[in-house]
């Protein structure tokens, strides 16, 4: 399929996602519901005046959601996708993943990779700390809706707060996740590939994509206590992805004022 032009077509093609998985009942649907919300946000600050350069935003957020579009689209066609959509698409087959798990492995690969070539491909030719205070916005926008989405949770997945009593020796991100760190990391990764060209630039997305891999591998595999306790929260939690889909799903207002982001 065609990559989107605009903003709006990237909430058409999420809003077929959502509907697709829903009628087929496919766990796909789950981080479209939250992507979703993450973009029309974005829209709707553009029409607000929160960004310095709205046009320049569209752009980023457009070229953003190609890299997810045209995953999925890479997905559902048996084609081979990057290392961490791979793994999170693998993940969406297995029903023995958490809903938390399978959001979080679209977040790893849309922010920890995506976000950053994004943003460099968005200021190619121009000086990249011009994007600061917008890159700052639009992320701030991501984290306020992720974490309503997430907080939905506790409706599908009651017994989800269970992991907390692994946090102190759970090494990998399933608990500690932070889109705020995710999006620094973004940042840094983005400022080094506007210094790059070439086969440089090719080299640091490469290794870039073996090490946000390597994260999405961390978020499926878990040492034997704490497996036993996502089982146990798994037991409890809802089976029927398009009945999930729609709670994720249901409140598409976003958090659109400053006070709320910040």
């Amino acid at each position: 399929m065609a990559p989107a032009q605009n903003i709006d077509e990237v909430l058409a093609r999420l809003t077929a996602i959502i509907a697709d998985s829903e009628k087929k009942g496919s766990r796909a649907g789950y981080f479209a519901a939250l992507y979703y919300k993450m973009t029309f946000s974005v829209k709707q600050g553009i029409a607000n005046k929160l960004f310095q350069d709205g046009p320049r935003m569209e752009k980023l957020d457009v070229l953003f959601a190609n890299r997810y579009l045209i995953a999925y689209d890479e997905w559902k066609a048996g084609d081979k996708q990057t290392g961490p959509w791979q793994v999170a698409f693998e993940t969406v087959e297995k029903a023995s993943a958490l809903v938390l798990q399978q959001l979080f492995l679209g977040m790893n690969a849309h922010i920890n990779l995506d976000l950053g070539i994004a943003a460099a491909e968005t200021m190619k030719g121009k000086n990249y700390e011009e994007l600061s205070n917008d890159f700052n916005v639009i992320n701030s926008l991501i984290a306020a809706n992720s974490n309503k989405v997430i907080r939905a949770l506790d409706t599908v997945s009651p017994l989800l707060s269970l992991l907390g009593l692994h946090a102190s020796r759970y090494n990998t991100i399933l608990i500690s996740f932070s889109v705020d760190s995710a999006r620094d990391g973004a940042w840094r990764f983005g400022e080094e590939l506007s210094m790059l060209t070439g086969s440089a630039y090719e080299a640091l997305i490469a290794k870039k994509e073996s090490d946000v891999t390597q994260i999405a591998q961390s978020l499926i595999h878990a040492t034997p206590l704490l497996r036993f306790t996502i089982w146990v929260i798994h037991v409890f939690e809802w089976k029927n992805p398009s009945k999930i889909i729609k709670v994720l799903h249901e409140s598409k207002k976003p958090y659109l004022k400053m006070e709320q982001i910040e």
